[in-house]
């Protein structure tokens, strides 16, 4: 079989196995490595903008590397052929090659910018949270609710973790990856999160909202998501910064709820905190007892 046989052969074998990878992908752990789609419309819009320029990466290497591939072959010293040196100084052959790049630089940079001034625009947000990461937890404070409280990694993963606890892990519903609070939210709302830090840098992200923020001592980050109006459940992410021994083990879960249910929680959770806090108001203020 003649060598340019063998290259098309390989051509065909490639191209074939390209086209059948998304749905083998798709069937296999294979798909967990690419980004979710999430539940945003700010997650699917991150995940089509990297999907674009993937694609166009990757067809840049298949014209290159097969440009490159085919003069390796084609014009090989054992065929007789000799340099050609006459591209060198090739006005027109450098323009090409300098215009060309700049033209796809400019068609991905101008929807990336569409996106990223997107991701940044809080405005016009229904529920504003305050989200501070602390060595090892999160404080979610609902600002115009009166409601605050932390957020740990579940007893059940707590203990699983310990060298010699003599429980398996593959015994514990999503081991490391639960809290004993999570973030508490309403579909359908554009919620606005002023992420902060209380000691060192940690980095608050949930892939499927599309949302990767550092949280950083004395300064505060903004970021907001809206989830779809037909989505409820539990939403897991983690502590993106390397922030010291536990970095492992503050979690992220975010409960989404419809917004009636939410604003029933919401009244609910304020009430106790407010009845919780009453009586040690109470004690605070009253005058110490008379020694006489």
């Amino acid at each position: 079989m003649t060598m340019r046989k063998q290259l098309a052969r390989f051509a065909l074998t490639a191209a074939a196995a390209a086209l059948a990878l998304p749905a083998a992908a798709e069937e296999s752990g294979w798909a967990q490595l690419n980004l979710p789609q999430g539940v945003t419309d700010i997650s699917r819009k991150i995940y089509a903008l990297h999907m674009e320029i993937f694609w166009v990466c990757v067809w840049i290497g298949v014209v290159v590397f097969g440009a490159m591939i085919w003069s390796i072959v084609k014009f090989r010293k054992s065929k007789g052929a000799v340099a050609d040196t006459s591209m060198v100084h090739n006005t027109k052959v450098e323009v090409v090659w300098t215009v060309v790049p700049v033209i796809i630089l400019i068609a991905m940079a101008v929807p990336a910018a569409r996106t990223l001034v997107e991701i940044e625009d809080t405005t016009k947000t229904g529920l504003t949270i305050k989200v501070t990461g602390f060595q090892w937890g999160w404080e979610y404070e609902y600002l115009d609710d009166g409601v605050a409280y932390f957020s740990h990694l579940d007893r059940a993963s707590d203990r699983a973790r310990e060298l010699g606890s003599g429980i398996d892990p593959e015994t514990v519903p999503h081991y490391l990856l639960n809290v004993d609070r999570p973030l508490v939210v309403p579909n359908g709302v554009k919620v606005r999160l002023l992420i902060t830090g209380a000691d060192v840098i940690h980095s608050w992200w949930v892939k499927d909202l599309g949302v990767k923020k550092d949280a950083i001592p004395g300064f505060v980050n903004e970021a907001w998501f809206k989830v779809d109006d037909t989505f409820t459940g539990m939403l897991r992410g983690n502590c993106a910064e390397l922030c010291g021994r536990d970095h492992g083990f503050m979690p992220i879960v975010v409960d989404v709820r419809s917004k009636a249910d939410f604003d029933t929680w919401l009244k609910n959770t304020a009430a106790e905190q407010k009845q919780t806090a009453a009586p040690a108001a109470t004690t605070a203020a009253a005058p110490p007892a008379s020694a006489g």
